[in-house]
């Protein structure tokens, strides 16, 4: 980056006297700041266990407008009260070190670029930067121990020579993009957990264990003679009880598990979709269902669509009779499948668009991709951000608006690809009937990605019998690690991702209710960052600078996309040092 850059991002010229902020009092636009405007306050000193940080960018995120429409209400405010004890939206950011407390000299410097990783667990408990903790939408604040000593450790990304403030921000969607091709699952018999094993009577199959924990309880339902002698024979703990219907699972596993599910539950050729659906209710957080049998369910199990999201829940199977083959990463698949058909279902949004890029630009990534939106004019902008790219990259990029479109969303997906269906389904979109579709186009070894969270309870009719007879893949991620957004940075410094390809809109520090609003007016295609060092910059789109700050626009790249040098030209001509 060009010297006036860096001469910008130095953290020794002379602080203001006045920080201005946009604290959130209550549920609604008109409780943020005061006014419509933002506060000014004293710039903070910092306690020997503190730095005092500069806000440098902080990219809008549709989880702002969830917590301003929720208040204190929000999972995450645990019904704080707004009015008394204020939060501050603004998770996506990026900032500079200005002062450092004595007790965390060494550790850190002024001067110091970071990116925030707001997803934050202390002692357990989830709490969150921008939710729980007052966020970013401000010039100068305070980070401690509630960033720091977190248990994960600091969630502080420092930032690359070369990496830009709106990038950096942007780190964290990205990574929540990154994370959802990311195993989250667990893919293994947890150690020592507890089993349910639900067969069918009389069923004279020899089922065998290539692997297995004689250390964790098993609770046998008609369970055939070969696993209950196999688990015998390797000291396993187990526990027989027969006879046990559906409408007894819930009893079962309040016994058992105190009502937290099993870790652990393994059905032998089932034929009962209903049954299926049924045990599935009982996986706990992180568990897993793993069906063996040769023959398909009688029609599509119910599933709890909301825990594939957020419990991490995961379905695994297969079709021979040793029942550890289902389990293991070589089997279960979180990829894109190479030179496959992908389709994102909610791709005009600014998260769907990340999805989208993400195809388009990863190695050996879909050779075709196939884009469902609601809205015309969102499909056209996404024709325009993205066909040039896939054109470059030999990939080949179809657009859906089942809304206008003449024929069934199945049916365009079929035909394009001559009745094969995607190898991929990523839904953005939080709505179970869509997610339900999404698993009808797939093909039988398919992967249907919940991006989307709904909550959990949320039920939806998928094909289980897939899962075991042809490996398909039903997964979800909800949040990120600090080590998704470091691999964004990596891809990024390589040239082999654009970050800077999200950036619909730019605006300074009193514009933020303004971009809150357009968010959630859906009135830019992509996201729109805040720059709460500049004062007096209107919410502008990129397709507007070049009426507005022309500079700036003949600095953008290709596509019209905000880079580094575009950044340089804003900076130099809106960001001013305090006199």
């Amino acid at each position: 980056m060009g010297e006036k850059f860096s001469h910008y991002q130095s953290a020794n010229h002379p602080l203001p006297d006045q920080s201005f902020a946009w604290n959130l009092y209550g549920a609604g636009l008109e409780h943020l700041g005061k006014d419509g405007q933002p506060e000014p306050f004293s710039v903070p000193e910092p306690t020997d266990d503190q730095l005092l940080v500069r806000i440098d960018a902080v990219s809008i995120c549709f989880s702002d407008v969830k917590i301003l429409k929720q208040g204190g209400s929000h999972p995450k405010l645990y019904n704080r009260n707004l009015s008394v004890e204020p939060t501050r939206l603004g998770h996506e950011v990026s900032l500079t070190i200005i002062k450092v407390g004595k007790n965390l000299a060494g550790r850190y410097v002024a001067g110091q670029r970071l990116a925030v990783q707001p997803d934050i667990y202390q002692q357990g408990l989830s709490t969150a930067y921008g939710y729980t903790i007052p966020g970013g939408l401000v010039q100068y604040h305070c980070i401690g121990k509630e960033v720091l000593e977190t248990d994960t450790g600091a969630c502080l990304l420092p930032m690359e020579p070369g990496m830009g403030y709106a990038e950096s921000a942007l780190l964290e969607p990205w990574g929540c993009v990154a994370a959802a091709y990311t195993q989250r699952r667990r893919l293994d018999p947890k150690p020592g957990g507890r089993v349910w094993i639900i067969g069918q009577p009389d069923d004279p199959t020899a089922f065998t264990f290539s692997k297995l924990d004689p250390t964790s309880s098993f609770i046998l339902t008609d369970a055939p003679a070969s696993v209950t002698q196999a688990l015998a024979s390797a000291g396993a703990s187990i526990i027989e009880k027969n006879a046990v219907t559906p409408q007894h699972y819930e009893s079962l596993s309040r016994e058992y598990t105190d009502g937290k599910g099993f870790d652990d539950i393994i059905l032998l050729n089932p034929t009962s979709a209903d049954a299926v659906g049924q045990a599935a209710r009982y996986i706990a957080r992180r568990g897993t269902l793993n069906i063996v049998g040769n023959q398909p369910l009688d029609g599509l199990a119910s599933v709890d669509l909301g825990r594939l999201h957020y419990d991490y829940i995961a379905f695994v199977g297969n079709a021979t009779t040793d029942i550890s083959a289902s389990y293991g990463d070589d089997r279960n698949r979180c990829e894109l499948r190479a030179h496959g058909v992908a389709v994102f279902i909610g791709a005009g949004g600014p998260m769907g668009q990340m999805h989208v890029q993400r195809a388009l630009e990863l190695p050996a990534g879909p050779r075709m991709v196939i884009a469902t939106e609601i809205s015309d004019e969102r499909l056209e902008t996404l024709l325009d951000m993205f066909a040039p790219l896939a054109s470059k990259n030999g990939r080949e990029l179809l657009v859906f608006n089942p809304n206008t479109a003449t024929q069934s969303f199945h049916e365009f997906v079929m035909g394009v690809t001559q009745g094969q269906g995607a190898d991929d389904v990523v839904v953005s979109v939080p709505v179970a009937g869509l997610m339900e579709e999404g698993d009808t186009v797939m093909k039988p070894d398919g992967m249907l990605v919940l991006f989307a969270g709904v909550p959990n309870g949320t039920m939806g009719k998928v094909n289980l019998s897939r899962v075991y007879l042809s490996n398909a893949q039903y997964t979800g991620t909800s949040g990120l690690t600090i080590h998704d957004q470091a691999s964004v940075m990596e891809k990024r410094l390589s040239g082999a991702l654009s970050p800077g390809r999200s950036v619909a809109a730019i605006g300074g520090i009193e514009t933020a209710a303004e971009a809150i609003r357009s968010v959630m007016e859906s009135r830019y295609p992509g996201k729109v960052v805040i720059f709460p060092q500049i004062h007096n910059l209107p919410l502008t789109g990129l397709k507007e600078l070049k009426d507005r700050i022309p500079e700036v626009a003949a600095k953008l790249g290709p596509d019209q996309m905000w880079v580094n040098e575009a950044e340089e030209a804003l900076i130099e001509r809106f960001w001013r040092a305090p006199e």
